[in-house]
């Protein structure tokens, strides 16, 4: 959607708002309702162009799915998937085609999964040579590792390896379809393992309906035994990935705000928005289900590793422009593996803003101070509300902004309730 969201100065904000449902476990717990044994009901999912590309997926394998808003009643597949009856094209989704590549190899004959430009550019190799030895024939229809991908499915089990700096996604995807495969499945994870609260939310998951998945730390592999994953009713956990906007904006503007559904004991990696928030200056007091947020507006540059969480790099990037002094960002490579080359689209819009922005090979040096101006969204949902969080200090028009409903889709009425302005033009 080619819209120009333009973002005005704003003064302080206060309030109460309720967090979005998290992206993240609303993906993981529709493709495992799907997998299960009779009927589960989720409750308050996110219904987002992402997480209905991961339910269409589903409903493709053979699963039923009613989508009544607020909640969303799966009838599991029991395990028995059928082949789709075309090409899957799962649009900007990378969460639903890893985690569906192993999947499909649970289904007889070929699925084929497609999407749009920028999903085409997103790297699958790693997980097409880790599904070999397992029994799935699984290949990229150009021959360069990345969709469209062919599976044919045959997932018997055994032991393969997937090395960890790439996406933790491929993991998450092995051990999800692991578990329904006929042998046992050992995964061993080389290198670096990055991102590692994601595959811990994956393992949240799976528990909550039924199936365990053993990790040893030291040898760093996952043991998944064949399983049956079991209907349950399950609530999902807002969304800290979505709520770094909203901390985000309290810290640069002032205020005070709670946020409600976010849980103290999350396993979402992204939670750590609220140390970087503390140590730039904003104060943090975390209840069991709710956060709040008090600043005076002024913040200091940090140095900060974002290896486990590199969504917030978008984020923290607009945050370290906003603050004083210099904010120091590594850790984060598989950035730009993401719906754009996050450390590039980042640095390039900083620069258009009049940032001083120096791009590092796993991340950016920036120091504080930044002007009004116009940036692109690089079809990049995360790039369009981290932006705003620029604009509401100085006024910033956001170009090809209408993508922010990937994953936040109520994301300017939220902010404008909240006192901030931003409009559509």
């Amino acid at each position: 959607m080619k819209m120009e969201l333009l973002v005005e100065k704003s003064s302080k904000i206060s309030g109460v708002v309720k967090a979005p449902p998290s992206k993240s476990y609303t993906h993981r717990a529709v493709i495992i309702a799907s997998l299960a044994d009779g009927k589960s009901v989720l409750k308050d999912p996110l219904n987002s162009e992402d997480t209905l590309a991961s339910l269409e997926a589903s409903q493709a394998f053979g699963s039923k799915i009613e989508n009544l808003g607020e909640q969303w009643v799966v009838e599991g597949t029991s395990g028995q998937l059928e082949t789709p009856h075309d090409v899957l094209d799962v649009k900007n989704s990378g969460t639903t085609l890893r985690i569906m590549t192993s999947v499909a190899g649970l289904a007889p004959n070929y699925s084929v999964f497609t999407g749009d430009s920028s999903l085409k550019t997103r790297p699958m190799q790693h997980l097409l040579d880790a599904l070999k030895p397992l029994g799935v024939e699984a290949v990229s229809s150009r021959g360069d590792g990345k969709p469209p991908i062919i599976v044919k499915g045959g997932f018997k089990g055994g032991k393969t390896s997937i090395p960890g700096t790439v996406s933790s996604q491929f993991i998450s995807s092995l051990i999800i379809a692991g578990a329904l495969a006929e042998e046992p499945v050992e995964l061993e994870v080389t290198g670096e393992f990055i991102s590692q609260p994601y595959v811990n939310m994956t393992r949240d998951v799976m528990e909550k309906f039924g199936v365990k998945v053993d990790y040893d730390v030291d040898s760093k592999v996952f043991q998944v035994n064949p399983q049956t994953y079991r209907a349950t009713d399950y609530t999902i956990e807002g969304d800290y990935s979505s709520a770094s906007y909203l901390v985000g904006a309290v810290a640069v503007l002032g205020g005070e705000l709670t946020i409600k559904n976010l849980f103290k004991g999350s396993k979402q990696g992204d939670k750590f928005i609220l140390d970087i928030i503390s140590q730039m200056g904003a104060d943090i007091m975390v209840k069991s289900d709710e956060v709040t947020v008090k600043s005076e507006g002024n913040l200091q540059g940090i140095d900060i590793d974002l290896h486990n969480a590199p969504d917030l790099l978008p984020t923290v990037s607009v945050l370290g422009a906003l603050a004083e002094g210099t904010t120091e960002i590594s850790g984060v490579e598989h950035a730009r593996f993401k719906e754009t080359d996050r450390i590039s689209t980042c640095s390039q819009e900083l620069a258009k803003l009049g940032v001083n922005v120096k791009e590092k090979t796993d991340g950016m040096t920036i120091v504080g101070g930044i002007n009004s101006g116009t940036v692109q969204s690089h079809g990049d949902h995360r790039l369009v509300m981290a932006f705003s969080l620029a604009g509401l200090k100085v006024g910033v028009k956001i170009q090809n902004a209408g993508v922010y409903d990937v994953s936040f889709p109520n994301f300017p009425e939220v902010m404008n309730n909240l006192g901030c302005k931003m409009m559509f033009k």
